[in-house]
């Protein structure tokens, strides 16, 4: 009976990791296959400030419900009777808390917030993973996706 329950809880997981797959890369060198070979506009300009941020994890909720599913497998196998039940849904419960905080620590990234003089005066701000290393005064392209994503380069 018990590898029954390893075996729904390693399809489960499994299952929701697929589920839950997303791009998580936003820095300077990171494109999507729809960007690739395509024209990108791009600008010049001077940065006129740089500070870390954070670019916080949106929650999909496949922590919280890969979590639960290993939680209740685990409780389940302990005990029996009302005990057994009381040991599953508390495992479900416990494991969906650990599961979502997981999934928030995943993706949460360290990011830049790049301040920028265009060429033509404008002055913008743009947020990416800080996958590269900028610095007051230094000569950047900003480079805009035709769905409007900025990226600073060198």
């Amino acid at each position: 009976m018990k590898s029954k329950h390893v075996i729904v809880l390693i399809l489960s997981i499994a299952l929701l990791a697929a589920s839950g797959c997303q791009s998580t890369r936003q820095g300077s060198k990171t494109y999507t296959r729809t960007e690739a070979q395509r024209p990108l506009h791009v600008q010049y300009g001077t940065v006129l400030s740089v500070a870390d941020v954070t670019i916080e994890a949106e929650e999909t909720g496949v922590g919280a419900a890969v979590g639960g599913v290993a939680g209740g497998v685990a409780g389940s196998t302990i005990g029996g009777g009302d005990g057994q039940k009381l040991a599953t849904v508390a495992g479900a419960i416990a494991g969906a808390i650990v599961g979502s905080i997981a999934e928030k620590g995943i993706y949460t990234k360290a990011a830049l917030e790049i301040e920028v003089k265009q060429d033509n005066g404008d002055v913008i701000v743009v947020v990416q993973e800080k996958d590269d290393v900028f610095h007051v005064g230094d000569r950047v392209r900003i480079v805009e996706t035709s769905y409007g994503r900025l990226r600073v380069r060198h």
